[in-house]
C-alpha cells in the first residue's frame, strides 16, 4: 500500500514537470497577473495622458486655472419662525475673481440679503465681503474682499459674438460641492425668463452644461478660458439640472463695471413686454411685422414719464393669455425690433440720462416717442 502511494505521487510529479517544461505555462506565467501592479484583469496598459483627446486636454487646462479664481459665497440672513423667533439661515452661491485685488462678480440674488457675506476661496481661506454695486435688472452684483495676497483672476470675454453650438464650461459650487466643473454647448441665445420677485431677465444665454442650486454667480467660460456669461438660473425640480440653464451675458457686467468706475448708474426703461408678430399681431389688429407689446409700465419710471401705455385687458389668443391694449414698440433708435431682447441690447450701449427714440403703434397709428432713460435701482 505504501509503495502504491509513492508510485502515484511520483507519476503526478513527473507529469507536472513534463507539462510545465513543454508549454509557456510556467511559474513565471502563473504569478504574472497578480504581480503586475496587483491587477486581476488583462489588457494593454493605458498611458496617463496619451489617450486624452484635444478637447479633454482643453477642459483640463481651463479648469486648472479657472477653478482657482472661482469662489463660494455664503450669505447669512435672519428669518422668523412661526413663533416669531429669529434665527440665522445661510444661503450659498458662487462667484469669480476679476482682479488680483479681490473684486468678485456674482448674481444679485446670491447677495440679495447682504447682512453678512463670507467668501471662501479655492484654498479654503475665508474673507468678509462688502457689496460695491448691484444691477438688479440684470441680476448682477460686485463684491470686494481684502485679500492677504494677490489672487488669481479670470479674463472677461465678449458675449456679443456667441454662436449656438460652441463649447462652454461652467464652474461653481452646486449643493456646496466646491470647484465642480461641467461642460456643454450654447443651446440658444436671447432667452427671456422670469427671475426672482417676478422680475424679467432678458437676452440670456441658454446652455445644457449642468447648472444646479449653488452654481448661481459662477463663471460660464468659452474654450479659450474667458468668461462669456454668469450662471444665473435653471429650469428643473428642486434646484436640479435637466439640461436647461441660463447665464447672463458678460457684456452686461462689463457695462456695470464701466459705469461704476465712471460714477454712473445703469439705465432703465421700466416696461414689461412680450414679442408679438404674425398671426398673433393680426388677431390683435396690430401690424403683422410685429414688435414688442408693452404689457405693463412701472409707475414713476422713464417709460411712465414719457407716456408709454401698458395693457388694459387680458385676452386668450390660441394657447396664450396676453395683456393687450398697450403700445407696440416697432423700432428703437431707428432699428427694427426683430429680437426678443431688443430693449436690453439697446440699453446696453447707453447710460442713465441718455435718450432713446421709440417708434410705437397705438390706436391704429404709428408715432415716435422720445424717452429719457432713468436709473436702475440703488445699491
Amino acid at each position: 500500500m505504501r509503495y502504491r502511494i509513492l508510485y502515484i505521487t511520483a507519476l503526478m510529479v513527473a507529469g507536472f514537470l513534463l507539462i510545465t517544461s513543454r508549454t509557456n505555462w510556467g511559474q513565471r506565467r502563473i504569478i504574472q497577473p497578480i504581480s503586475k501592479a496587483g491587477r486581476y484583469w488583462s489588457g494593454p496598459d493605458v498611458a496617463r495622458s496619451a489617450g486624452l483627446s484635444s478637447d479633454e486636454l482643453n477642459n483640463i487646462d481651463i479648469y486648472k486655472t479657472a477653478h482657482l479664481a472661482t469662489v463660494n459665497i455664503t450669505s447669512t440672513v435672519y428669518r422668523r419662525t412661526i413663533f416669531l423667533e429669529i434665527y440665522p439661515s445661510k444661503d450659498q452661491g458662487s462667484g469669480f475673481l476679476i482682479g488680483g485685488d479681490g473684486k468678485i462678480l456674482t448674481n444679485n440674488h446670491v447677495v440679495a440679503n447682504e447682512r453678512q457675506l463670507e467668501v471662501t476661496l479655492s484654498d479654503q481661506s475665508k474673507y468678509k465681503a462688502t457689496l460695491l454695486s448691484r444691477d438688479e435688472a440684470n441680476d448682477l452684483a460686485l463684491l470686494q474682499i481684502a485679500p492677504r495676497k494677490k489672487l488669481p483672476w479670470l479674463r472677461l470675454g465678449d458675449s456679443e459674438g456667441l454662436q449656438v453650438g460652441q463649447k462652454v464650461l461652467a464652474i461653481g459650487n452646486p449643493f456646496g460641492l466646491d470647484g465642480t466643473l461641467t461642460t456643454g454647448v450654447v443651446s440658444a441665445l436671447a432667452r427671456d425668463i422670469r427671475g426672482e420677485n417676478d422680475t424679467r431677465l432678458e437676452g440670456l444665454i441658454q446652455t445644457d452644461a449642468a447648472i444646479n442650486m449653488g452654481n448661481s454667480g459662477g463663471p460660464l467660460l468659452d474654450s479659450a478660458g474667458d468668461v462669456i456669461g454668469i450662471n444665473t438660473a435653471i429650469l428643473g425640480p428642486n434646484g436640479g439640472s435637466i439640461g436647461i440653464g441660463f447665464a447672463m451675458p458678460i457684456n452686461r457686467a462689463k457695462l456695470m463695471l464701466d459705469d461704476l468706475q465712471a460714477g454712473r448708474k445703469r439705465p432703465r426703461l421700466g416696461v414689461s413686454v412680450v414679442p408679438v408678430a404674425g398671426d398673433y399681431a393680426d388677431a390683435l389688429n396690430l401690424p403683422t411685422q410685429g414688435g414688442l407689446l408693452i404689457t405693463d409700465v412701472e409707475r414713476g419710471s422713464a417709460a411712465d414719464h414719457a407716456g408709454l401705455r401698458g395693457g388694459t385687458q387680458t385676452v386668450q389668443i390660441g394657447n396664450a393669455q396676453l395683456s393687450v391694449g398697450g403700445d407696440l414698440i416697432m423700432s428703437i433708435d431707428g432699428h427694427p425690433v426683430d429680437r426678443d431682447d431688443a430693449i436690453s441690447r439697446s440699453l446696453a450701449r447707453k447710460h442713465a440720462g441718455d435718450t432713446v427714440e421709440l417708434t410705437i403703434f397705438r390706436s391704429g397709428r404709428t408715432m415716435n416717442v422720445r424717452v429719457k432713460l432713468g436709473e436702475a435701482g440703488p445699491v
